[in-house]
C-alpha cells in the first residue's frame, strides 16, 4: 500500500506542470509552422501570466468565503479541464484566424491559456492537499513535480521536433527534416499524461486507511488545517516575533510546526528582492526572447536549448532536496552567476540574426550551455529561497508566491512590447543569412 501511495503521489505531481512544459519543448517545431513564428514565445510568456487569475481567484476564494470551495473539487475541475485542453490541443493546434488583417493561431493561444490555469492553480491547490497525507509522501510530490519538466524534454528529443538543414535550390533555404512523430501525437501523450494525474489523484482520495491514519499522525487533535486556513489565521492575527517581519502562524491544538527561525528584516528584504528578480528573468523576460537567441545558430540549438534547460529545472529541484542550503552568501552568489549568463542569452537576442561565433560549433555549444546553466542555477536560487522562508512561517511563504507572480508579471509586460509592438529583436532565416565575417 505505501508503495502504491508513492507511485500515486508521483504521477499526481507530474501533473502540476506538465502541460506548460511540454508547450516550450515543443516549441522549436511550433515557431516554423504557426503565424507568430519567432514571436511565440513572448505571447505563451504573456499567456501564462493572465491564467494567474486562477490561483488569486482561488486564494480569495478561500480569504473571504472560507469552507465554500471544496479542495478536492477545486483539482477535479483543473485537472479535467487540462485533459480536454490538450485533447483539444492535439486537434486544433494549428488553426488560425485573422485578427487585424493578420492571421494568428488564435486555438493555441486560447487552449495555450486554459492548460496555463491549470498549472497556475495547481500551485494553490495540489501542495495544500498533499500536505494532509504523511511526511514522505510530499517529497514523492515533488519528485514527480521535477518529472513535469523532465519527461516532456525527453519525449521532445526523442521526437527531434524542429532539426533542419540547408538546402541550395535557387539560393540556400532552411529545410526542415520530419519529426519522429508529430505534433498531433505529442499532444496526445501530454493529454495521457494529464489523465494519468486525473486517476492517480482519483485513487488517492480513496484510500480511506492511509487517510485515517495520516490524519491520526499528523493532526492528533482530529484538526485539519489547510493552508488557505493557515492563511485566514495569519490576516487575523498576525504579529511580529523577534527579528523576524513575517507573521507567526497561528499555533492551534495538535499542530505539529517545526520550531521557527528568525531573520532580521535586511536578510529577508534581500531575500524577496531575489525571489522577485529571479522570477523576472526566469518566468518573463529570457523566456520571451529565446527563439532570438537560439533560432540564429540554426534549428539544432534551439532544440537542444529548450529541451536541456527544461531538463535543468527539475534535476536542479532535485538536488536541492537532497542538498538544501540557507546560505545567503551562496543564494546571492548564485543568482549573480545565473543573471550573467542570462545577460549573455538577452546579449544574443539583441544581436540576432547576426550574433557572435554564428557558423561554429563552438557558438551552438556555448548557448546551450549558457541556458542550461541559467535556468539552472537559477531555479536552485528560488528553491533555497523556500526552504529559507519555509522555516519561518507559512506567511512567508505566500509572500514568497506573491513576489513570484509579481516578478514574472513584470518581466513578461516588459518584453511583450519590446517583442510584439517595437520589433526590438530581428529575425531571418539561419540559411540565407547575410552576416558579415
Amino acid at each position: 500500500m505505501a508503495l502504491l501511495t508513492h507511485l500515486l503521489a508521483c504521477v499526481f505531481g507530474m501533473g502540476s506542470w506538465v502541460a506548460i512544459n511540454g508547450l516550450w519543448v515543443e516549441l522549436p517545431l511550433l515557431v516554423t509552422v504557426l503565424p507568430e513564428q519567432w514571436d511565440l514565445p513572448s505571447y505563451i510568456t504573456i499567456v501564462i501570466q493572465m491564467a494567474n487569475v486562477g490561483p488569486l481567484f482561488v486564494t480569495l476564494m478561500h480569504r473571504f468565503r472560507p469552507g465554500l470551495l471544496k479542495e478536492v473539487t477545486v483539482i477535479y475541475v483543473v485537472v479535467s479541464v487540462g485533459v480536454v485542453a490538450c485533447l483539444l490541443l492535439a486537434f486544433l493546434w494549428s488553426y488560425t484566424s485573422p485578427i487585424a488583417g493578420r492571421p494568428h493561431s488564435t486555438a493555441f493561444l486560447v487552449l495555450t491559456f486554459f492548460l496555463a490555469l491549470v498549472d497556475c492553480t495547481s500551485s494553490v491547490t495540489f501542495l495544500p492537499f498533499m500536505m494532509q497525507l504523511q511526511p514522505q509522501y510530499l517529497t514523492t510530490f515533488f519528485i514527480g513535480e521535477g518529472l513535469s519538466g523532465l519527461i516532456p524534454a525527453l519525449i521532445a528529443l526523442g521526437q527531434g521536433a524542429g532539426i533542419s538543414t540547408c538546402a541550395n535550390v535557387t539560393q540556400l533555404e532552411t529545410r526542415y527534416l520530419p519529426a519522429n512523430f508529430s505534433t498531433f501525437f505529442f499532444f496526445l501523450l501530454m493529454t495521457g499524461m494529464m489523465l494519468a494525474c486525473l486517476l492517480a489523484f482519483f485513487f488517492l482520495t480513496r484510500q480511506p486507511k492511509m487517510w485515517e491514519l495520516s490524519q491520526q499522525q499528523l493532526f492528533p487533535s482530529n484538526i485539519m488545517l489547510s493552508s488557505f486556513d493557515q492563511i485566514s489565521d495569519d490576516g487575523a492575527g498576525s504579529q511580529i516575533s523577534g527579528g523576524c517581519p513575517c507573521p507567526k502562524d497561528a499555533k492551534q491544538p495538535g499542530d505539529n510546526l517545526p520550531e521557527k527561525v528568525s531573520y532580521p528584516l535586511a536578510k529577508l528584504t534581500l531575500i524577496y528582492l531575489l525571489i522577485g528578480w529571479v522570477s523576472a528573468l526566469t518566468n518573463g523576460v529570457l523566456p520571451s526572447v529565446q527563439s532570438y537567441s537560439c533560432l540564429p545558430y540554426g534549428n539544432t540549438a534551439y532544440h537542444l536549448a529548450t529541451t536541456l534547460s527544461s531538463m535543468a529545472n527539475p534535476l536542479a529541484c532535485v538536488v536541492a532536496m537532497v542538498l538544501p542550503g540557507r546560505s545567503l552568501a551562496l543564494m546571492g552568489t548564485l543568482t549573480v552567476v545565473g543573471t550573467g549568463f542570462g545577460a549573455y542569452n538577452m546579449a544574443i537576442a539583441v544581436m540576432s540574426p547576426c550574433p557572435l561565433l554564428q557558423q561554429s560549433q563552438w557558438g551552438d555549444a556555448t548557448i546551450v550551455l549558457s541556458w542550461v546553466i541559467f535556468t539552472g542555477t537559477l531555479s536552485y536560487v528560488k528553491v533555497m529561497a523556500g526552504v529559507i522562508l519555509r522555516s519561518c512561517s507559512h506567511s512567508a511563504l505566500v509572500w514568497y508566491g506573491a513576489l513570484e507572480q509579481l516578478g514574472s508579471l513584470l518581466g513578461a509586460l516588459l518584453m511583450f512590447p519590446l517583442v510584439n509592438v517595437y520589433s526590438f529583436f530581428q529575425s531571418a532565416d539561419y540559411c540565407s543569412l547575410q552576416c558579415p565575417a
